[in-house]
């Protein structure tokens, strides 16, 4: 087959490795309009049962990923100054150019090509001629999607929150969920370490904050320093770090047709899933392996593009419908603080998306069950 991909993520590097693997002949080229040492953001996470699924599907790619990746036992919940750690949820994480610098190491290593400064701005573009297959993994944001929203049934849903990528150099001993009081509202970080000595610090608001407090009228450098002053505890004199970061709005997306004659999406292309779940790469990746078996199974790329979504839809709606259920959680922080006492928000958050009742809490963390118990002692007989 000749295939072409449109983006060198986590997606479209996997898959092409994939079908490399099933069939050196394939003829495949990634195009990146990036370079080959920049990416956006800072670290990538994994919850221990999301890296089961590649341990699962893939043991080669597995052993090749997790001796580099920073991973620990528990969550931690900050609320203000009360600090909650959560057993039984582990994660890893590493750095996003890492892991990308590592999977184009594997992909070349299997024959394909990675093009960086690669610019396809169009399906008709010559670079694609003669395709039988082309794959849009090129994010979020993606013109194949945007182009062609009427084929693929596209549905956009904006969340009000406003939220900004940024890293520290302070390494965290666990991922974490911290939320600070201000008189201007309530102020969230998502932190974790991605390396020895580098974390990813996400700063999340809901809107009405973000306006109270003047961010929207902000230069770059005096948002730095404002949140540097909101985390200054947590942060312990560490610095953020922003690689290009700026504010912006959470965008759900949904499509209903995920393919139309030779093209098809992956990744965040394909959905978006709030980095509250922690599951994005997960989801791209598992979009790999699925479409890379489907053509295993045929080499008919209409059947094999219809076999795909029949298969993999089921079970990628139920982490973006929990996705979505968790992003909604965030959006009124400052209400749930101002009601809410440390462990019934600890607890709120860790059963917010409905996977995890009452019994699920017990098995997890019985500390945390116990402390909600004594609040709602009505629990403790079920």
């Amino acid at each position: 087959m000749k295939i072409r991909i449109i983006g060198a993520g986590p997606a479209g590097l996997y898959f092409a490795s994939l079908m490399k693997r099933q069939n050196p002949n394939h003829d495949i080229v990634i195009h990146e309009r990036g370079p080959r040492g920049a990416t956006w953001g800072f670290g990538v996470v994994f919850s221990d049962r999301a890296l089961e699924f590649l341990r699962a599907d893939d043991e080669e790619m597995y052993q090749y990923l997790a001796p580099h990746m920073e991973t620990w036992p528990n969550l931690t919940i900050v609320y203000n100054d009360t600090t909650i750690p959560i057993t039984g949820n582990g994660f890893a994480a590493i750095g996003r150019l890492h892991m990308l610098q590592l999977m184009y190491a594997y992909a070349e290593k299997l024959g394909v090509q990675v093009q960086f400064d690669s610019e396809i701005l169009s399906l008709k573009d010559e670079k694609l001629a003669g395709a039988d297959l082309v794959v849009g993994c090129n994010g979020a944001f993606s013109w194949v999607r945007a182009e062609n929203e009427d084929k693929f049934g596209t549905i956009y849903d904006w969340r009000p929150n406003k939220f900004i990528w940024y890293g520290t150099t302070k390494a965290f001993d666990s991922l974490s969920l911290t939320f600070r009081e201000t008189d201007k509202g309530v102020f969230c970080a998502h932190h974790y370490r991605f390396a020895p000595d580098m974390s990813t610090f996400l700063v999340e608001v809901e809107d009405v904050t973000w306006k109270n407090a003047g961010l929207d009228q902000m230069s770059p450098e005096d948002t730095i320093r404002y949140c540097e002053k909101v985390f200054a505890k947590d942060l312990d004199g560490h610095p953020i770090v922003s690689n290009n970061s700026y504010w912006r709005n959470f965008p759900a997306i949904w499509n209903q047709h995920w393919s139309f004659d030779n093209v098809v999406l992956m990744g965040d292309a394909l959905r978006t899933a709030h980095f509250s779940i922690g599951s994005g790469t997960r989801l791209a990746m598992e979009d790999a392996v699925v479409l890379a078996k489907v053509f295993k199974d045929t080499g008919d790329v209409k059947a094999a593009l219809s076999r795909y979504q029949e298969l993999r839809q089921p079970p990628m709606k139920k982490i973006w419908d929990a996705a979505n259920i968790s992003l909604r959680w965030y959006e009124d922080m400052t209400d749930k603080m101002k009601r809410m006492s440390p462990v019934e928000f600890a607890y709120s958050y860790m059963t917010r998306t409905g996977r995890v009742d009452h019994a699920e809490m017990r098995r997890r963390d019985p500390n945390l069950a116990a402390a909600f118990e004594k609040l709602h002692p009505e629990l403790a007989a079920k």
